[in-house]
């Protein structure tokens, strides 16, 4: 397989996907989004890769959706331009329904859709200096990508609502004292953690790992399609009022500023 923003490589059970569009803050744009779709995909039916690390650029793993992308959805169909909202959701689907283990390695920034598709992943490695940020009600719109019960079921809906409503920052230390990653790393060294976790789940017995991811993704996950099947749409709706388009010009004002 070969892809303009995604590479892969493999060291014996383990894959290592990085994806990099060296602009924009690895923002995800749909190609990207439909690149990594296909990667899981592939790897659904991979029964030599007991595990996969999804990693960014060595600089930033994602800034979020592209705010370019987004605006070029607009002169499509209505059709069409609900088909490209729902390709995020289809991603994030894509990639909790691989067999294998999967781990997100984070260095400097996960924000919005940077923050979705790890939620997605088994397990999450931070960089000491790297940041979780969820800015979606600034700009009107709510958490989507099916992420907002994935983030409950890590951090229960307390918290859920604080990350959401009040977009806070959030450091390498609440991120894993709340239970959003499960490890934290030297800046630099992300990467290479989150592949000695992979290959320690490697080496267990396949079968095994496989019931046992696909039982607790059953448990944990058995409402999130009821509780998520919309989020698009609500997002398109709740876009479109003058609530949010004031949120976006303050949003935008406040960065250009800084």
């Amino acid at each position: 397989m070969t892809y303009d923003y995604v590479t892969i490589e493999t060291n014996g059970p383990v894959a290592t996907v990085t994806f990099d569009r060296k602009k924009n803050l690895n923002a995800f744009d749909s190609k990207l989004i439909l690149e990594l779709t296909d990667v899981a995909r592939h790897f659904q039916e991979d029964l030599d890769i007991r595990a996969v690390v999804l990693t960014g650029s060595r600089n930033y793993f994602s800034a979020g959706a592209d705010l370019e992308d987004l605006g070029t959805r607009n002169a499509l169909g209505d059709v069409a331009r609900r088909q490209s909202f729902y390709r995020g959701v289809r991603l994030c689907e894509a990639w909790e329904a691989m067999p294998q283990v999967t781990i997100a390695a984070m260095e400097r920034l996960a924000v919005g859709a940077g923050v979705a598709l790890p939620l997605a992943c088994d397990w999450r490695v931070m960089g000491e200096s790297c940041y979780l940020y969820v800015p979606e009600a600034k700009i009107g719109l709510n958490l989507q990508w099916g992420a907002l019960p994935r983030l409950v079921n890590l951090v229960g809906p307390a918290r859920a609502k604080r990350i959401c409503i009040l977009c806070e920052r959030m450091a390498a230390p609440q991120a894993l004292a709340w239970g959003l990653v499960e490890e934290v790393a030297p800046d630099g060294k992300v990467l290479e953690r989150a592949l000695e976790l992979a290959h320690a789940a490697a080496q267990m017995p396949p079968i095994a790992v496989g019931m046992i991811k696909e039982a607790v993704n059953a448990t944990a996950g058995a409402l999130n399609r009821t509780a998520s099947y919309a989020d698009a749409d609500q997002s398109q709706l709740s876009a479109g009022s003058e609530d949010a388009r004031g949120a976006r010009d303050r949003f935008n004002r406040d960065r250009n500023s800084n």
